[in-house]
């Protein structure tokens, strides 16, 4: 029995229904794999007593959980209306240049992921760029070389 199957066994004992216990199961998977491999998929759904196709299509709705391995930065940029409307896509494509990949790529080196996500939902200070989780407002295409240089200075 592996960590991870005790570990969702207590998460269900939370919830009235496994059910419920699926997205935070795939959470607790995803931060022991780093993402959701089918080897992941298969452990989460052995210890929720379903399918890992059950497990691959609840994953595949989220953003926030990951299917394929990522970088150890994530960048997105909102390209939502309101952000779209003060130049979210060229912040995009500053990023693609300087980071040498196109918009749901990782870097060659496994640095940084770089996605464009529909909605941060901080419409008010556009164009908003998470940064591992962290807002960065008012993002225009001249800030992006520095947003990257600190990438690169932290690792």
């Amino acid at each position: 029995m592996s960590e991870l199957y005790g570990e969702v066994q207590k998460l269900k004992e939370r919830y009235p229904d496994w059910h419920s216990a699926t997205l935070p199961a795939l959470q607790l998977a995803q931060e022991k794999h780093g993402h959701l491999s089918p080897e992941a998929l298969r452990e989460c759904a052995d210890a929720l007593g379903t399918t890992p196709a059950v497990c691959k299509a609840v994953a595949s709705f989220y953003d926030l959980l990951h299917l394929a391995p990522v970088g150890r930065h994530m960048v997105e940029v909102c390209t939502n209306v309101s952000c779209a409307l003060v130049g979210a896509q060229q912040v995009l494509e500053a990023f693609e240049g300087e980071l040498g990949i196109s918009a749901g790529e990782t870097t060659p080196d496994g640095t940084v992921t770089l996605r464009p996500i529909e909605c941060l939902g901080g419409c008010g200070w556009a164009t908003i760029v998470s940064v591992d989780h962290h807002y960065r407002t008012h993002v225009k295409p001249d800030d992006v070389a520095g947003i990257v240089q600190e990438l690169r200075d932290g690792d």
